[in-house]
């Protein structure tokens, strides 16, 4: 049987390492009230000094910087941010730039409510290595004709679980990787908030390694 991958409310976790340009264009959306029964719970960052914990502060939202280099291992790492997560009540991870690989543990405490994008259309195009201008740079050299954004669910491998949506660019012919980064990042701060509307609303069910998105009429 599909399963439902619907909390009654979405208390989000947003990871990020960067300038978190993708958690500013979900915030903005659930703000706007286009994700509804939605609400983030806390942003984490591996980086100090990282965006995305610059405008949780900005907004008023708990603002964590938490480092596998603060601990002495791996399990006390894993085990801290499992620890964060119940203290603040989360039950869906978005990943918005986050820039370290998610424990196993993790995944299967949260299993099919972790979301990733994606700046390619997986499956091609990913895997580890795979991010920021790295992508767009393999993507020019292979002269593909078109590119795009991935939303998939996270699984134990990198960029592999079940893809939620995609939507394509069009490459032109003077396209650079940070030109074709710009316009796909574009289609990023669209498509996560609508991806994620989409588990707020109950519509997306999991059903082994395939993912069945119902929209309604």
């Amino acid at each position: 049987m599909p399963e439902k991958c619907l909390p009654h409310q979405l208390n989000i976790a947003v990871f990020a390492s960067g300038k978190g340009s993708n958690f500013r264009a979900i915030l903005e959306a659930i703000n706007a009230g286009k994700i509804p029964n939605s609400r983030i719970a806390v942003v984490i960052s591996n980086n100090a000094d990282s965006g995305a914990l610059e405008t949780a502060r900005t907004n008023n939202l708990p603002a964590l910087h938490c480092s596998r280099k603060q601990f002495s291992s791996d399990d006390e790492f894993t085990t801290t941010l499992l620890a964060l997560l119940r203290t603040h009540g989360v039950n869906f991870i978005v990943l918005a730039g986050y820039m370290k690989k998610i424990e196993a543990r993790i995944i299967r405490e949260y299993r099919n409510r972790i979301l990733n994008i994606h700046p390619a259309l997986l499956p091609a195009f990913g895997g580890k290595g795979m991010y920021g201008l790295h992508v767009h740079e393999a993507v020019l050299r292979s002269h593909q004709t078109i590119s795009g954004a991935t939303v998939h669910i996270v699984d134990e491998d990198y960029d592999h679980g079940p893809i939620v949506l995609q939507e394509q660019v069009k490459i032109r012919p003077t396209d650079t990787p940070e030109t074709l980064a710009q316009r796909i990042l574009e289609i990023e701060h669209k498509l996560y908030p609508e991806a994620i509307r989409l588990f707020a609303q109950g519509k997306v069910s999991v059903d082994g390694r395939h993912t069945a998105v119902t929209i309604a009429s």
